[in-house]
């Protein structure tokens, strides 16, 4: 008889391990970015906060990823706790791309 739970299974590892892996390399360039860059537009104060945080989501990002690796993809990871991930990765897309902007080439806003 087949295994009614293949199925989700796979669909979990289908979905939910390349999310991991995303979640993973996103967190640890934001992660790079705060440790490397001196942010004018934020406080340090500012800067550090979002650091843990990130590294905060970092681990728990590792955390879920060993969970989900032991249970052979056994288990999914419910909505609240991934949209938490994805707002602040939003947000530092969104750092990182005020500061790209601000140190752009004077002339490359031009258009030249």
């Amino acid at each position: 008889m087949r295994d009614s739970n293949l199925p989700e299974t796979e669909l979990l590892k289908t979905v939910l391990q390349p999310l991991l892996e995303d979640f993973q390399y996103w967190f640890a360039r934001s992660r790079n970015f705060l440790e490397t860059e001196q942010l004018s537009f934020l406080s340090s104060q500012e800067q550090s906060a979002l650091l843990e945080r990130v590294k905060q989501a970092q681990e728990e990002v590792n955390a879920a990823t060993m969970l989900f690796n032991v249970t052979e993809g056994q288990v999914g990871i419910d909505m609240a706790t991934l949209m938490p991930w994805h707002q602040l990765l939003s947000e530092c897309w969104k750092v990182a791309m005020h500061f790209r902007t601000e140190n752009a080439n004077p002339q490359q806003q031009d258009g030249i």
